[in-house]
């Protein structure tokens, strides 16, 4: 069957806030290993790959029966460890759309995945579509480690940042605002994807420490899908305990 949709995870061993990250155990599996399986239930995927460069990782992934490729450890960011993936193995540019799934997101909602999917390949002009929720809470919205979105009339993202967007004059969180949580996902056409390595790095990108604010900075587009499904991420070891709560509050053990 011809490969239609190629989803591709990103995870490397060191992490400089949380080293070994993926392979933390949370109620059994490791953190890669949830974020694999969910993301695996995606109607759209066709293919999914781990894309590291630690052999812990790349065996870990192997023996739990999913399918791995090494990358340079050189590679600087998630974006271009995809890329680099593509280029090894050139045939897979022939996917009409490359997912980008963070390592640490094993909650994502494989609906509103498709979802975006659909929305890039149903756009002829759309070349990156990425995810965002509404934020429900004062702590998630004033949560640096929490990226924000502004979007256009258009769906297309205005800016990311790691404060509070949209703001006001008292600075402060107001209830009766929409704030959106952006997600850890990201679907490219894939000349774009291997275009994308080539940008050198923005100043707005380098101050949020936000790799897609570099695309707004040269001037794409990124549409955004919403989804009402928020998810919850891994970026400390605090969020551990949040996630094995959500995990138990929807009977999954294993």
């Amino acid at each position: 069957m011809a490969l239609k949709v190629l989803g591709i995870i990103p995870a490397r061993y060191a992490s400089s806030r949380f080293p070994g990250k993926p392979l933390v155990r949370i109620l059994g599996k490791s953190l890669l290993q949830r974020t694999f399986e969910n993301a695996s239930q995606t109607p759209r995927l066709d293919r999914l790959i781990v894309a590291t460069d630690d052999i812990r990782i790349f065996d870990h992934v192997i023996d739990f029966g999913g399918e791995a490729v090494m990358t340079d450890e050189k590679c600087p960011t998630g974006t271009d460890r995809l890329a680099e993936v593509l280029k090894l193995h050139p045939h897979l540019t022939a996917a009409e759309a490359v997912v980008n799934i963070q390592g640490d997101e094993p909650c994502l909602d494989p609906a509103a995945l498709s979802q975006a999917v659909d929305l890039l390949l149903n756009d002829p002009h759309a070349s990156m579509v990425t995810m965002a929720a509404p934020i429900i809470n004062e702590e998630d919205a004033l949560n640096p480690s929490i990226v924000k979105c502004t979007l256009d009339q258009n769906h297309n993202a205005l800016y990311f940042s790691r404060s509070l967007i949209p703001s006001n004059k008292r600075q402060a969180y107001n209830p009766s605002t929409t704030y959106l949580r952006h997600l850890g996902f990201y679907a490219y056409r894939p000349d774009f994807l291997l275009q994308l390595q080539h940008l050198k790095p923005t100043p707005l990108q380098l101050e949020e420490d936000l790799e897609q604010l570099k695309v707004l900075e040269h001037g794409f587009r990124i549409k955004v899908a919403l989804t009402t499904n928020a998810s919850i991420g891994v970026d400390s070891p605090e969020d551990l305990e949040k996630l094995e709560r959500w995990l138990c509050k929807q009977n999954i053990y294993s």
